[in-house]
């Protein structure tokens, strides 16, 4: 599902919530979102640029790409385990017919 803002936009709202201009409550008013998600968004953009590109930079949050990474492999090892288990039933199907008589 894509997001409802378009990255332009959270990265400039990141940005006007940086410069302390405004408080995050009246920025995000002004914006039409919650101080809440103008908030996440800060915390994501830290977490990103502060990732050093080798780890997590002392942050516990994960950084975007390693979000879209942990995605992937979730979908993928859920596609794994399908295939896994569609393999065990049709090898117990063929030892079944292999062991009766006819």
């Amino acid at each position: 599902m894509p997001s409802p803002h378009p990255p332009e936009f959270r990265r400039r709202a990141v940005e006007l919530a940086r410069q302390g201009d405004q408080s995050m409550v009246q920025l995000a008013k002004d914006l039409g979102i919650s101080r809440s998600c103008l908030q996440n968004w800060v915390n994501q953009a830290d977490a990103d640029e502060n990732s050093g590109g080798g780890g997590k930079g002392g942050s516990d949050r994960l950084t975007t790409a390693e979000k879209k990474e942990l995605a992937e492999l979730r979908r993928r090892n859920r596609q794994l385990e399908t295939e896994n288990e569609i393999l065990k039933r049709a090898a117990a199907y063929f030892a079944r017919e292999n062991v009766l008589p006819k």
